[in-house]
């Protein structure tokens, strides 16, 4: 006998369980299928415990410089296996507030691997959920609609085989029972960065080699060209238009060496392991999709502006589709698929106005056109920049490196996009964020009071240096 629901969401990841809260909340009945914990990459082994160890390492960093505030802690050491504990902590506490979600939203939970089952005698179209549990017990379960937010997994390079000991994926990392002494990082996009900044803070020797000509290649030039400097003040070593050779990969005892070609010649690295950070891959197989006529696109499954399939009762949100594979942009999508399922009118997702973060040390935010982009579309740009160097609140935060940068259309004064790097940055940019939302102007941003002193006042500042009138530069 099979069981029938509104809505049942494949994946309890942040974009599932969100999705299924708020169907909840509309009146739907729901089920989440999940093979492995609520929560999903984000809370497991992604977005959350990365920060954990981020944080500590930050207050490593700074503990050892205390003597500059006038604190003096003498024989400041590491207990790595502690960082960890308060990691998982952390980790378990926000796993039961997600279960207590999940169950004063009366939504089911199916502890298995869901497969998408095409037309047959449990439904005369494709869509039903066969549900296999661990102790090999099956279900069918039967949707009026479909939800898949399977989510995505690390990618590795062709020929670079991840064996968990000398070359690892950031799912690895994040269980090191110890820190290795060298670290080779091959890619230098957001996670490599993260995991850099974070493992220098550690103490552990650092090398990133990234493809392009430049890290963070989707971020702002000049943002790409700050942490670059900031990254190699602090000993990081930065090598860009760098092609790893993964047949070079040689392992021995405690270290691993790859060659990569650089210009006109070919280089060899050493390490202790190798974190192989090239993006990530959407979990689409072994779903059954082949059983529907949902369609695929460079390995995404393809949706409309609401998210639906090929299959109009199905949706899919989240990393796999593709797009921007962002926790806070995977919620949004669920939760204008669930309002679309009901008939309502969402307003579309607009990528421009998603707000993007480096959680690094210093942070990097960013939401909108970066420069290049606004010049490649058209636009004839202004733009305004102030640096955090002599801001109040940033001298006695201890961190004042780093810049807010806004870009603006000359003919118009809209806004187009903003840039930081600095301290807590990825709290300002929500500030950003919303005039992006409410089409501000630069003007109307300087307008607002910001409080002093307050590492907001950047943005004031960069607002009025667009037209040329910031106050402290």
């Amino acid at each position: 006998m099979s069981q029938e629901y509104d809505l049942v969401v494949l994946g309890g990841g942040t974009g599932g369980y969100v999705a299924a809260i708020r169907a909840a909340q509309l009146g739907m009945s729901v089920a989440i299928v999940e093979k492995e914990k609520l929560g999903g990459t984000c809370l497991h082994r992604g977005c959350i415990p990365s920060k954990a160890l981020l944080r500590s390492a930050e207050v490593y960093a700074t503990m050892k410089q205390s003597e500059a505030y006038g604190v003096l802690a003498e024989n400041v050491s590491l207990d790595f296996s502690k960082v960890q504990t308060r990691k998982q902590g952390i980790i378990d506490q926000l796993h039961k507030g997600v279960q207590y979600l999940i169950k004063k939203g009366n939504i089911k939970l199916y502890q298995g691997y869901g497969r998408v089952m095409g037309p047959s005698i449990f439904s005369p179209q494709a869509g039903a959920v066969r549900v296999e549990m661990a102790d090999g017990e099956q279900e069918m379960i039967v949707p009026r609609f479909l939800m898949i937010a399977t989510g995505s997994s690390p990618r590795s390079l062709p020929g670079l085989a991840i064996d968990g000991e000398y070359v690892i994926t950031s799912d690895e990392a994040l269980q090191l029972d110890q820190l290795p002494q060298s670290i080779l990082i091959v890619g230098g996009g957001v996670i490599g960065i993260e995991w850099a900044s974070m493992l220098s803070d550690f103490g552990v020797e650092v090398t990133i080699l990234e493809y392009a000509e430049r890290i963070l290649p989707l971020e702002d030039e000049e943002i790409s060209r700050e942490m670059t400097r900031l990254l190699k003040k602090r000993k990081v070593k930065v090598v860009t238009g760098a092609k790893v050779l993964p047949d070079t990969l040689k392992k021995a005892e405690g270290s691993v060496e790859v060659h990569a070609v650089i210009g006109e010649g070919e280089q060899r690295f050493e390490a202790e392991k190798v974190l192989v950070s090239v993006g990530r891959k959407p979990n689409v197989e072994s779903l059954g999709l082949e059983a529907t006529e949902i369609k695929l696109e460079q390995g995404a499954i393809a949706v409309n502006a609401y998210y639906q399939t090929a299959e109009p009762h199905i949706y899919a949100i989240g990393d796999c589709i593709g797009g921007l594979q962002l926790a806070h942009v995977a919620a949004r999508e669920g939760t204008i698929a669930v309002e679309h399922m009901a008939g309502l009118s969402p307003e579309p997702l607009d990528p421009a106005k998603v707000p993007r973060c480096t959680y690094s040390r210093p942070e990097i935010a960013s939401v909108g056109l970066t420069e290049a982009e606004a010049k490649a579309q058209g636009y004839e740009i202004k733009t305004g920049k102030f640096s955090f160097k002599p801001l109040g609140k940033a001298l006695v935060f201890g961190e004042n490196d780093g810049f807010v940068k806004l870009v603006a259309d000359a003919k118009t004064n809209d806004l187009l996009g903003v840039h930081m790097i600095g301290p807590n940055v990825t709290d300002l940019i929500s500030e950003a964020g919303l005039a992006m939302v409410l089409d501000a102007t630069p003007w109307e941003i300087a307008h607002a009071i910001h409080p002093h002193p307050a590492l907001s006042e950047a943005i004031g500042e960069a607002a009025l240096a667009v037209e040329g009138i910031a106050i402290h530069s």
